[in-house]
Formats: structure tokens, C-alpha cells, sequence
């Protein structure tokens, strides 16, 4: 049921392959699968695994294990059920389980009821559920238990107004003005990263914490232990990458509006900034600045001269932002280009419109693994 393959603990029961490895400091990975092996793809966190050792025990019998990174141990039942401690041996977080013992085999065996204390139910409520769709993927659901004294903290941008997220349910998916970043801070003391970039949901409810996915091939989530929230976002930012400083003229006053509609009106605008003497670091020129979308440029009847513009307000220390949209009408000069490359999103069936808006547009693909800047020149388009 249980062994060691390069570093990390493997268990295999039934139909699923687990996967917990140790990732950063006081960290573990953990991934789960019913496929064959698991995916090669690493989404959030870095492609290569952090340098590091993990101490791993397989109890006699094979029945159980442990595997320990730094400040995090994290202990696998007979059940399957794992529960994370930190250094001092707290609690911070276990698997949501409930299942009759009498149906769980463990070592080739029955569970001795009389040995054991584990929770029995007869709910038949797995952690780790996987629904099959059409075509391979899953529906997963992930259960944690929920313990109601809990503070959340983290996941982006959402518009419900509370800074601690316990007892809402978050929708995982970017929307205009939401932005979803599944990485939660605990008052607890860990860190926990749902790194399956799928559209979902989150609920930190009073009596269960479940993470769900729609659409995926397997289950992968990061977890760290740290006796403060600074050391937590210390390791988070170690496995998916630092944040660059930001230049001086990023920290100072930006303008924007929804939205300048001409040339003439962003610089009056800016020239009384500088009239007062306030010092003026960007001015953001918002969308529907081109004259179709897709075009990736300035509508000279609105902008006759974008040169000029950025030229004094550069002059006055002051950049100038461009709003870029991902939207390409079906009718501009580069949508022809950009559908023979492949680089728009595509649709499961019926015509290709993603999004019907001031005409019919598609959405640029921007996950390609080449990158995802997007060069226009001489008309033609490349994803670099």
C-alpha cells in the first residue's frame, strides 16, 4: 500500500495513486490520481522541486505512514485519512471522513473496531472524491474537517466586504473586478495552496471546509506549516516564484477614469496636475481607445497623435498605462492570423464566439506554453 519513490510517499489503494512529497520548507505537496500516474504539470509552483529531504516511516504491516518536511508532519491512516501536525505536535488540519469501519480494508484486513477510535459513519463520505466525466476528467471534491474558531485569510480579491473568509463560500474564477488566487492563510498556523487551475468553488463552512474542482485530471494542493502569517507567505512566495519590485514611479499617484474617450481630454486632465504643482507618476488610458478590438492601437480619429502625447507627459515625469484587452473581432485585421496560429480560445461546439460585446469576438489564448506576450508586426501575430 505504502512506499518511497524518489523522495516522496507513495500509496496506492484500490484505485487511487497518493502523492505526498516534501516542496519548500516546511512544506509537502500532495497530489492524488486515478489515472495511471500522475500529470507532469506543476501550474502555480515551480517546475523543478525544491532541494530537500523528507523522513518518511511505513509502519510495520504497511497500513499506515508519515512523512515529515521541516515544521510539517503529516500522518496517513489505514483509512487514508491525513492529518497534518506542526512542529509542537498541534493539529492544524485533517481530512474530512466519514465512512463505516467495518467496510474499510487495512493491510489486507479488517479494521479491529475495538482497537481503534476513528470517527465511524455511515455517510460513505470520502475526502478525496473524483466523479468521472465524459472524455477523462473529473469532478473532485476535497473535504477537509472545519474547525469553527478558524480565521481565513488570503484568496485574492472577492466583493462579499469580510477580510476573514471563514463560513463563505468563494467562487474559484476570474471575473471582471474578482480575482481568484486560491492560496489561504490560517489562523491556525499553515498555509494552503488549492493548485488545480480549474473553475470551482471554495466553502469554509462552520462544519466542513470543501475545495472543488469541475473539471480536472487530478488533485494537487501545497501545504506548509509556520508559527507566524509572514514566515507562511515566506515559503508560499519560495515555490511560486518572489515578486519583483515594483519601479518608483509604480508607487506613486495613478489617474484613471472609466474612461478618457480622446486625446485632448487625458492631457487637459494631466497638464492641471501639473498646474497644481501634484506630481503625476501615471495615467491610465482605459479601453474602447482602438478602433476595434483587436487592433491593438490608437483610433487616430480619438488619438491623432499618441507620439506627442506620450512625449509630454513623459516630459513631466509621468508614464502612461494602456488598458490591452484580450478580445479580437472576428472582423480585425489580425483575427484571420491569429486563428491559423491557433492562439484564440476555442469553443467545445457551434461557432466560435466567446464573448458578444460591440461584435463578435474571441478570446485570445494566453496559457500557450510558449508564453504569453503577444508580438504584432508587418500584420502578422506570434505568441512568443
Amino acid at each position: 500500500m505504502f512506499s518511497i519513490r524518489d523522495g516522496a510517499l507513495l500509496r496506492t489503494c484500490c484505485s487511487e495513486r497518493l502523492l505526498m512529497e516534501p516542496w519548500g520548507r516546511d512544506a509537502l505537496r500532495v497530489r492524488s490520481t486515478m489515472q495511471a500516474d500522475f500529470g507532469q504539470e506543476h501550474w502555480a509552483l515551480d517546475a523543478e522541486r525544491p532541494p530537500g529531504a523528507a523522513d518518511i516511516n511505513i509502519a510495520d504491516g504497511g497500513d499506515s505512514a508519515s512523512i515529515r518536511s521541516g515544521d510539517i508532519l503529516a500522518r496517513i491512516d489505514p483509512r487514508g485519512q491525513i492529518s497534518y501536525y506542526n512542529a509542537a505536535g498541534n493539529l492544524l488540519l485533517a481530512e474530512y471522513m466519514r465512512l463505516r469501519l467495518g467496510n474499510i480494508q487495512a493491510g489486507g484486513g479488517q479494521i479491529d473496531q475495538q482497537a481503534v477510535s476513528y470517527f465511524n459513519s455511515a455517510l460513505k463520505i470520502h475526502p478525496r472524491t473524483f466523479r468521472a466525466q465524459a472524455g477523462g476528467d473529473y469532478t473532485l471534491y476535497m473535504r477537509f474537517e472545519s474547525n469553527p474558531g478558524e480565521r481565513i485569510y488570503g484568496m485574492g480579491g472577492y466583493q462579499h466586504g469580510f477580510l476573514d473568509h471563514k463560513g463563505c463560500l468563494l467562487e474559484l474564477a476570474q471575473r471582471n473586478s474578482q480575482v481568484s488566487v486560491p492560496f489561504a492563510v490560517s489562523s491556525l498556523g499553515y498555509g494552503f495552496l488549492w493548485n488545480n487551475p480549474a473553475i470551482g468553488y471554495v466553502s469554509f463552512g462552520k462544519n466542513l471546509t470543501e475545495w472543488a474542482a469541475y473539471s480536472t485530471r487530478q488533485l494537487d494542493y501545497w501545504v506548509t506549516a509556520a508559527p507566524t502569517p509572514r514566515r507562511i507567505v515566506e515559503n508560499y512566495a519560495k515555490v511560486t516564484g518572489t515578486v519583483p519590485m515594483m519601479p518608483e514611479y509604480g508607487l506613486g499617484l495613478w489617474q484613471s477614469k472609466l474612461r478618457y474617450q480622446t486625446q485632448d481630454e487625458l492631457l487637459t486632465v494631466a497638464r492641471e496636475y501639473w498646474r497644481c504643482g501634484i506630481h503625476l507618476d501615471v495615467i491610465v488610458v482605459d479601453f474602447f481607445h482602438w478602433p476595434k478590438q483587436g487592433e491593438y492601437r490608437f483610433d487616430l480619429d480619438y488619438w491623432p497623435n499618441p507620439e506627442s502625447m506620450i512625449a509630454e507627459l513623459e516630459a513631466h515625469g509621468t508614464k502612461l498605462m494602456v488598458s490591452i484587452w484580450p478580445t479580437i473581432d472576428k472582423t480585425s485585421t489580425h483575427f484571420e492570423d491569429m486563428c491559423a496560429r491557433g492562439l484564440l480560445v476555442r469553443t467545445h461546439r457551434g461557432i466560435a464566439t466567446t464573448m458578444d460585446f460591440l461584435g463578435d469576438t474571441v478570446f485570445l489564448d494566453a496559457t500557450q506554453s510558449g508564453g504569453a506576450r503577444l508580438h504584432l508586426a508587418a500584420g502578422q501575430s506570434e505568441l512568443l
